[in-house]
């Protein structure tokens, strides 16, 4: 079985920066594509930013310049760092993974975690 757990959420005052975690766990080979979404009440799920395999990124418009997506592959990791946040950034953050190659075969579509809470508020 294959499982994400995301890490790092929390409360922190507009302008500040938190940190996301997600790491996959189980007997994974590879991950073609890992990326965040996130879900504010009332809204619907909406991309955040996604990276590769080789470290491509895409951005949502709403984030770029103030979201940076990494991934340690050896670790089957992928990181959010959040700066200069806003209010609006508010929602539930979901990790994903596609295309994800494990010993029981390759999960085909978006495999989700659980989802981290990150709140900004003064």
């Amino acid at each position: 079985q294959v499982q994400l757990v995301e890490s790092g959420g929390g409360l922190v005052q507009p302008g500040g920066s938190l940190r996301l975690s997600c790491v996959a766990s189980g007997r994974i080979f590879s991950i073609n594509a890992m990326g965040w979404y996130r879900q504010a009440p009332g809204n619907q799920r909406e991309l955040v930013a996604t990276i590769t395999i080789g470290g491509s990124t895409n951005y949502a418009d709403s984030v770029k310049g103030r979201f940076t997506i990494s991934r340690d592959n050896a670790k089957n990791t992928v990181y959010l760092q959040m700066n200069s946040l806003k209010p609006e950034d508010t929602a539930v953050y979901y990790c994903t993974a596609n295309g994800v190659k494990y010993q029981g075969g390759t999960i085909v579509g978006n495999k989700w975690g659980q989802g981290t809470q990150v709140t900004v508020s003064s």
